[in-house]
């Protein structure tokens, strides 16, 4: 059996971390029986969360993971897609995981009230000596690569100005579907849907999530996407929520 290690529920998700939940739900959409286990970035092979252990492989990073299984099972995540939605699928992920992602950290990592809340506890099993200067050494490395990442060099209203523009392209290629590309699930879903929870979860407030909320078809996609894939986690639709 595929075991899947990430790092568990909590800021108000089934699994704090979008890669994680991206890989998860693409083990759910596969239909592959595996197990989930709680880790640490060091144990893993590329030194980041998710990875997975398959018999005797071990295999980090979501994109690799996902290639590992379509190879091994002959999963197409694609399937209904023709080659030019292929395409486009792809240029979709890339902008999540390449820009509404870093958005989503910048929220949660730089924001000093958002930090003290969420991010800040992964450190509280650290020995107590340790503990101050281990979140401070965590916030400094995040903020920096959040500063790599390009958005991090824009004034906070501007960076968030400029993640509207990716909301606003997913909300237009959603549109009225049930899912990204049409009326199966693909891919990309499972990117987009942790991506989106991950901005929208209520466990944090930000100006990104008061944008992310103005999109209603991304609001009701999130839930639905929630309720197909974690039934029993509990989740408040956002509509309801808000």
């Amino acid at each position: 059996m595929i075991t899947l290690y990430g790092f568990g529920e909590g800021f108000g998700l089934p699994e704090i971390s979008p890669f994680v939940t991206k890989t998860e739900v693409q083990l759910k959409m596969a239909g592959l029986a595996f197990r989930k286990e709680k880790a640490k970035p060091p144990a893993s092979p590329k030194g980041q969360l998710p990875y997975i252990v398959d018999a005797d492989e071990s295999i980090a990073d979501s994109t690799f993971i996902r290639a590992h299984l379509e190879g091994k099972y002959g999963v197409d995540f694609d399937a209904p897609l023709s080659l030019q939605a292929r395409a486009q699928a792809w240029a979709f992920e890339r902008m999540i995981e390449h820009h509404l992602y870093w958005a989503m950290v910048g929220a949660r990592w730089v924001d000093s009230e958002n930090f003290a809340k969420g991010p800040a506890h992964l450190f509280d099993g650290a020995p107590e000596h340790l503990r101050e200067k281990l979140r401070e050494d965590a916030q400094f490395r995040v903020a920096e690569n959040y500063l790599l990442s390009g958005l991090g060099r824009h004034a906070p209203d501007d960076d968030v100005d400029l993640a509207l523009r990716s909301l606003f392209a997913l909300s237009v290629q959603l549109g009225d579907k049930p899912y990204l590309m049409g009326d199966s699930a693909c891919g990309t879903d499972a990117t987009a849907f942790a991506t989106l929870a991950g901005i929208l979860t209520p466990f944090f407030d930000s100006p990104l999530r008061a944008r992310a909320e103005q999109f209603g078809n991304l609001t009701a996609y999130v839930d639905r996407m929630m309720l197909e894939h974690y039934p029993d986690f509990g989740w408040t639709p956002l509509r309801q929520a808000a």
